[in-house]
C-alpha cells in the first residue's frame, strides 16, 4: 500500500479520535445550565446536576478493575480533578474511543500486510489508553507548577506570619492572591479543615494530591512543629529558604543538561546542512574535473 494512502489513513484515525475525545468531553447539561443561568442574570450555577454518563460508563465500569479504577481516581487528582473529566464520563469515554478505534482499525485489518494489522492493533490499543495518556501529561504539567510556585507561596506566608496573621490566615491569604494549582490546594487544604478535619489529616491530604517531595517535605515539618509546638515562623524561614536553593539547583541542572540536548539535533539537522554549503561546491567541482579528464 502506498505511503500516501497509509498517512492520510492515520490523519483521518487521528482526527476522529479527537473529535470522539471532544464530543465526550464536553458537559452539554452543564453548558445549557450555565447559559440560562446567565441570561436570567445569575452568576453562580447552582442547578448543574451531576453528569449521566449512561450505559457507557457502566459498561467502562463493569470491564475496568478495581485496581485499575484507583489508578484512574490517582490520575485524576494528580491532575487537578478537573470538571469536565469526572470518574465516570472518564469511564465512559475510554470504551467510547476504544469502539471508534475498533471501526478504524478494522480498516486496517482488511489488508492482508501483516505490518497493517500490527497498526490496527496499535490503533485500538492507543484509542482505549489514549485518556490515560492525556491525565498522566496534565499530571505532570500540574505537578511541575506545583514545584515552581512553592518557593514563592512559602515566601508569602512568612511574610503574613511575621507581619502577625496565624499560620492558617497566611494560608489563606496566600490561596486568594495567589493563582494556579498551588493556590487552589491550599485553599482546598482549608476547606478541609473547616469541615471538622485536623490540621494533620488536610495536609497529609495536601501530600496525597501531589507527589511534589519539596512540597511532602513542607508538610512534613508543618505537622512536627504543630506536634512539639516549634514556632511556625522559624519552620516557614527555613523551608522557604530550602526551596529557593533547591529551585537555584533544578536550574543549574537543567542549563547543565542542556549541551547534551543540543548534542543530536547539531549532529542530524545542521551539521550535514553545513557539510552540504560548505563541501557541496567542492565536491561538485571535483567531479567535473575528474569526470571531463
Amino acid at each position: 500500500m502506498p505511503m500516501t494512502i497509509i498517512t492520510g489513513a492515520l490523519l483521518i484515525g487521528c482526527a476522529l479520535l479527537y473529535l470522539g475525545l471532544a464530543l465526550f468531553t464536553v458537559d452539554r447539561r452543564a453548558l445549557a445550565a450555565i447559559r440560562g443561568n446567565l441570561s436570567r442574570g445569575v452568576t453562580q450555577d447552582q442547578t448543574t446536576a451531576k453528569p449521566n454518563a449512561g450505559f457507557l460508563a457502566e459498561l467502562g465500569r463493569r470491564l475496568t478493575p478495581e485496581s485499575y479504577l484507583r489508578r484512574l481516581d490517582r490520575l485524576l487528582s494528580l491532575a487537578g480533578r478537573p470538571a469536565s473529566m469526572p470518574l465516570e464520563r472518564l469511564l465512559a469515554l475510554k470504551p467510547g474511543l476504544a469502539l471508534c478505534g475498533a471501526g478504524i482499525a478494522v480498516l486496517f485489518a482488511l489488508n492482508p500486510n501483516p505490518i497493517m494489522k500490527l497498526l490496527a492493533l496499535a490503533i485500538f490499543v492507543v484509542s482505549y489508553f489514549l485518556p490515560d495518556l492525556l491525565l498522566v501529561s496534565q499530571g505532570q504539567k500540574r505537578q511541575q507548577e506545583l514545584q515552581y510556585e512553592l518557593p514563592n507561596t512559602l515566601d508569602q506566608m512568612l511574610i503574613s506570619v511575621e507581619a502577625g496573621l496565624g499560620f492558617e490566615g497566611a494560608v489563606a491569604r496566600a490561596g486568594e492572591n495567589g493563582k494556579g494549582p498551588m493556590a487552589e490546594e491550599l485553599i482546598r487544604t482549608l476547606q478541609d479543615m473547616q469541615v471538622g478535619r485536623s490540621r494533620r489529616e488536610a495536609y497529609t491530604a495536601l501530600t496525597h494530591r501531589t507527589k511534589v517531595p519539596e512540597l511532602r517535605s513542607f508538610v512534613q515539618a508543618v505537622v512536627q512543629a504543630d506536634t512539639y509546638g516549634i514556632a511556625i515562623s522559624q519552620v516557614l524561614r527555613v523551608q522557604a529558604k530550602v526551596m529557593r536553593v533547591k529551585r537555584r539547583q533544578r536550574a543549574e541542572e537543567k542549563a547543565m543538561k542542556l549541551p547534551v540536548k543540543i548534542l543530536f539535533p547539531l549532529l542530524f539537522f545542521i551539521f550535514p546542512v553545513l557539510f552540504i554549503a560548505i563541501l557541496g561546491p567542492t565536491v561538485i567541482n571535483a567531479i567535473a574535473q575528474f569526470g571531463g579528464a
